[in-house]
């Protein structure tokens, strides 16, 4: 299958919709200057080829689709241990719920709420310099130097008061083991990492590689069983507490970020990943899930 004629066709098809409907993530004051008429796609294939259309090469903050690298660093370290303290069920509740987290004894229901992330970040901390590591890591995974946009780390400290009460709270449960601001920073580090969709696209590799280093030579990520959880999780809670539509219309494993990007997997095939700052009243993308659909229908790719 030819996929650039594809990436080309779903931009000329996306083109006229930038601007007409979504809005950015306005509470983050960082995030909310980004110009919403923006949109990029890019995908890497398991052999290596690469296709890209729009504007694939501007780099974004990908918010919270660092919960997904954060949390396969968590499982290689950690293996089923970190799960004693974060559960593996959709939400059904914003990301940012505290009613959610208060029922249930401080125990996050999976590791891509905020919630769950925070913890996620709590754990790295017990290895050396966390935000060290991860930059290695993501560089890694990329094949060039990823870095931290401090701007935007420095926005979502001075703002993320719903972030710190969801520490705190844990905290008290005698769920997070370190102090909160150093568990905050991580977290907050995580979710202003810098990339572009071409570079996420390939740092994901792995999951389309039952855990293969994406750029080949190197040792595997992590294990085909973590791989398979991995993607499992993805589907079922990785677009906050939209999770069950997009499976229904997509039909692909997807971590979103409010910065307006999206990965999705297409396993033992690709990955992808798009950009659209513009997000739905679910914070999602709404041009990137609307591409993403686009995708499918016109390759016929799909889990299900």
């Amino acid at each position: 299958m030819q996929f650039q004629p594809i990436l080309d066709q779903i931009n000329d098809e996306i083109r006229p919709l930038l601007g007409q409907a979504g809005t950015v993530a306005s509470y983050i004051p960082a995030l909310a200057r980004v110009p919403a008429a923006q949109f990029g796609i890019a995908m890497r294939t398991c052999e290596g080829e690469e296709a890209c259309a729009g504007d694939a090469a501007t780099p974004f903050s990908i918010q919270s689709i660092s919960k997904l690298f954060t949390l396969t660093l968590a499982m290689r370290r950690m293996g089923e241990v970190l799960w004693e303290r974060i559960g593996r069920e959709p939400s059904g509740n914003p990301f940012n719920s505290l009613v959610q987290l208060e029922n249930e004894q401080g125990k996050p229901r999976n590791p891509f709420i905020n919630a769950g992330a925070i913890a996620v970040a709590d754990r790295l901390l017990n290895d050396g310099d966390a935000q060290r590591d991860l930059l290695a890591f993501m560089s890694s995974l990329a094949g060039e130097p990823i870095a931290f946009d401090e701007e935007v780390a420095a926005s979502e400290a001075a703002t993320g008061y719903r972030n710190f009460a969801l520490a705190n709270f844990m905290k008290s449960f005698g769920k997070i083991d370190h102090d909160v601001t150093p568990v905050l920073d991580m977290y907050f580090h995580q979710c202003a990492l810098r990339m572009n969709c071409v570079q996420l696209a390939r740092a994901a590799g792995f999951l389309c590689r039952d855990g293969a280093h994406p750029l080949g030579g190197a040792p595997a990520v992590c294990t085909e069983r973590q791989t398979r959880r991995i993607n499992a999780l993805m589907l079922t809670c990785g677009t906050y507490d939209a999770a069950g539509d997009v499976a229904f219309s997509i039909g692909l494993p997807c971590k979103s970020g409010v910065g307006g990007g999206i990965v999705a997997v297409v396993p033992d095939q690709l990955t992808l990943a798009v950009w659209s700052p513009a997000l739905d009243a679910t914070g999602n993308s709404l041009l990137g899930l609307k591409a993403l659909e686009l995708f499918v229908a016109k390759t016929g790719l799909s889990v299900f």
